[in-house]
């Protein structure tokens, strides 16, 4: 599995993809500095845009991967060798990969500027762990899906509408249900919203890390309301971990039984 991992970082890590992955994040950070030396303010930007672009970037690259590798996994399937290591070792091959692109692409100007001599330290090791975790949430999900699905047009597309689902339309739904029953206490529904959502969950573990309390919407309220601060942290964390664990518990499980 070690070295079906390895050959899929280096095979990632050359591509040019990975590349303008780290440069946009790269740039980003340098031209938020360059606006704003804040840095909580620049986190409070970044934030907005990892929690969508992060998981849209993992679900496309985890699908991509998948379907351009086919030919090598097949290769690799009439060997010696377990499926569910074949598999494993490419998820997270492609997860690391684009992961560090992430943590490399923003370092750079987060440490040029003096993050790691400011109080925002532990603010933006926060944001990193966020779109870390986002990255392994939603390749493992690409990737189920597209264990799911020969076809590569129906495998990119239910990649992207699993995105657009939990990025967009989610919390819209969401926002419809507690305007309609608001009459009624929705704060454990609340909660259990959050929980379903690594996006959401995603936020308010952010916002509860910088005790934003105007930032945090109804359900992040309602989050810090029932666990605080520290223990809400915890929690996010927890469900993160294991939003990360059932999908790759899936992919071990599809992977012994899938027919190519």
């Amino acid at each position: 599995m070690f070295k079906i991992l390895k050959y899929s970082f280096f095979d990632l890590m050359r591509s040019r993809w990975s590349y303008v992955y780290f440069l946009f994040y790269l740039v980003l950070g340098f031209v938020l500095f360059f606006l704003n030396n804040d840095v909580n303010k620049a986190v409070i930007t970044l934030l907005n845009i990892i929690i969508v672009l992060t998981p849209l970037i993992g679900t496309i690259f985890g699908v991509m991967y998948y379907y351009s590798s086919r030919e090598f996994t097949e290769l690799l399937l009439a060997q010696p060798v377990k499926r569910s290591s074949i598999f494993v070792g490419q998820y997270l091959g492609v997860a690391i990969s684009l992961s560090l692109s992430l943590i490399i692409g923003l370092g750079i100007p987060f440490v040029a500027y003096g993050v790691m001599r400011s109080g925002a330290i532990w603010d933006f090791t926060s944001l990193l762990v966020t779109g870390g975790f986002l990255t392994f949430i939603f390749v493992a999900l690409a990737y189920n899906i597209a264990l799911s699905f020969n076809d590569k047009i129906k495998g990119f597309g239910f990649a992207i509408l699993l995105w657009l689902l939990l990025a967009v339309i989610y919390d819209g739904l969401i926002m419809i249900l507690m305007i309609t029953f608001q009459e009624y206490p929705l704060d454990k529904f609340a909660l259990g919203a959050i929980m379903l959502n690594p996006i959401d969950l995603s936020r308010v573990l952010i916002l509860l890390k910088l005790d934003i309390s105007a930032l945090l919407g109804y359900t992040g309220a309602v989050f810090q309301k029932f666990f605080g601060t520290y223990l809400g942290m915890l929690i996010s964390l927890t469900a993160l971990s294991t939003w990360v664990l059932l999908p790759l518990w899936r992919i071990i499980r599809v992977s012994r039984k899938i027919d190519f």
